[in-house]
C-alpha cells in the first residue's frame, strides 16, 4: 500500500467519520452560554478529560458512551472497557483516577448481568471505586455510558505541542485482538491473571512523567487509532505534523492498515523535546511497553504520512476540521453541566 492509499483507507474509515461527527455537535454547542460556563477550566475544552483547577492540582472529569451494537455484542467487554478506556483518559492527562459511576440501560436483569460483571472486575483490577449510577432493567436495548473523577498535580494536555517537538507512540503489545473487530486488548487477560497491580503500575509513567517534567502532552489513542488521535493532537496544538506509520510500534504478524485503526487497550501519543525522548522510552521499556518516536510536529497544518520516500497528507486541518477541538471549542466529553 502506497501512501496515498493508505491516507484514504484511514479518512474513509469508521473511527474518522465518528470524529468528524463530533465538529457538528460543536458547531451546535458552542456558543457564548456554554462558553461562559467553562471559563474555569484550566486547558481548552476539548481534551480527554476536562480539567479544573482544585487547590494546588486540577479535578479531571471526563464520561464515555458506548454505541449499541457494541454492547450487544460484547457485554462483559463492553462493561470491562467501560472502566478501562476511562481510566486512560484520566492517566492521559497526568492524573490519577478517584471514582467512576455508570449509567446502563437493559432489556432485563440478565441482559444486565454480564455488562455489570465487565464493570466489577474492571474496577478491582484498575482499583477505581464504581460509587453510584443509575440503571434500567426495562428497556428495549442494552445501552451503557461510564464516567470518571480523577486528580492530576500536574497536566499532561493536547494543547501543548510545538513544532520541533517529537511524536512518541507507547503501546502495550503484550495482547490479541478480540476478533472481528480491531480492539487490541492487553488488559482483561492480566486482570482475570490477577495482575492489576501491573496494569496500574503501567499506567503510573504518565502521570510520573508529568511530574518529572519530562513530557507536557499526551492523548489516549483513540477508536480513530494511532493516525487518527495524531490528527485530533495536531488540531488541538494548532501544528503540523510529519508521522512514519512504519515506525510505530506493532505487534508481530498485524497488517499495518489493520493497526493503523486499532484501538490499543493501552495507548497514549506523547509529545516532547527530542533531549527528553531517551528517558521517556527508557520509562516505558522499563514496564516492558513499547514506546518509539513515530514522528515530529511542523509548522502549519497538515498531517503528513512518509513510507519510505512517499510521502502523503492525511489531513489538512486549514481546509477542514476533524473533531472541531482546537482551542476555545468545546468537546463533546466535557459539556457536563
Amino acid at each position: 500500500m502506497n501512501a496515498d492509499a493508505l491516507c484514504e483507507a484511514l479518512r474513509s474509515s469508521r473511527g474518522f467519520l465518528h470524529k468528524r461527527d463530533v465538529s457538528d455537535v460543536m458547531g451546535v454547542l458552542q456558543g457564548a452560554a456554554c462558553a461562559a460556563r467553562c471559563t474555569a477550566a484550566a486547558v481548552p475544552l476539548g481534551d480527554d478529560c476536562a480539567a479544573i483547577p482544585d487547590g494546588d492540582g486540577y479535578l479531571l472529569f471526563a464520561i464515555e458512551g458506548f454505541v449499541e451494537d457494541f454492547v450487544n455484542a460484547s457485554p462483559w467487554f463492553a462493561g470491562y472497557c467501560g472502566v478501562m478506556v476511562n481510566v486512560s483518559d484520566i492517566y492521559a492527562m497526568g492524573g490519577r483516577p478517584l471514582a467512576v459511576v455508570d449509567a446502563l440501560w437493559s432489556r432485563d436483569e440478565a441482559a444486565a448481568r454480564p455488562v455489570l460483571d465487565g464493570l466489577a472486575q474492571a474496577a478491582a483490577a484498575y482499583g477505581v471505586p464504581i460509587v453510584g449510577g443509575h440503571s434500567n432493567t426495562r428497556t428495549a436495548q442494552e445501552q451503557l455510558a461510564v464516567a470518571v473523577l480523577g486528580r492530576a498535580r500536574r497536566l499532561l494536555t493536547s494543547f501543548d505541542a510545538v513544532a520541533g517537538d517529537v511524536v512518541l507512540a507507547a503501546i502495550d503489545l503484550r495482547g490479541r485482538y478480540r476478533e472481528p473487530n480491531s480492539y487490541w486488548d492487553a488488559s482483561s487477560a492480566a486482570a482475570s491473571a490477577g495482575l492489576g497491580v501491573r496494569l496500574r503500575g503501567d499506567l503510573e509513567i504518565l502521570p510520573w512523567l508529568a511530574e518529572q517534567g519530562l513530557c507536557r502532552v499526551a492523548k489516549d489513542i483513540s477508536q480513530a487509532g494511532v493516525i487518527g488521535t495524531a490528527v485530533m493532537l495536531a488540531e488541538a496544538s494548532g501544528i503540523g505534523m510529519q508521522l512514519r506509520p512504519d515506525a510505530i510500534p506493532c505487534p508481530p504478524g498485524a497488517p499495518l492498515a489493520r493497526w493503523l485503526l486499532s484501538f490499543p487497550s493501552y495507548g497514549f501519543l506523547l509529545a516532547a523535546a527530542a533531549a527528553d525522548t531517551a528517558p521517556i522510552i527508557a520509562a516505558f521499556a522499563a514496564r516492558d511497553i513499547a514506546c518509539a518516536v513515530i514522528g515530529r510536529c511542523e509548522p502549519g497544518s497538515r498531517v503528513t504520512l512518509a513510507l519510505g520516500d512517499d510521502t502523503a497528507t492525511v489531513w489538512d486541518l486549514a481546509t477542514q476540521k476533524l473533531t472541531g477541538c482546537g482551542r476555545g471549542t468545546p468537546s463533546k466529553k466535557e459539556l457536563l453541566f
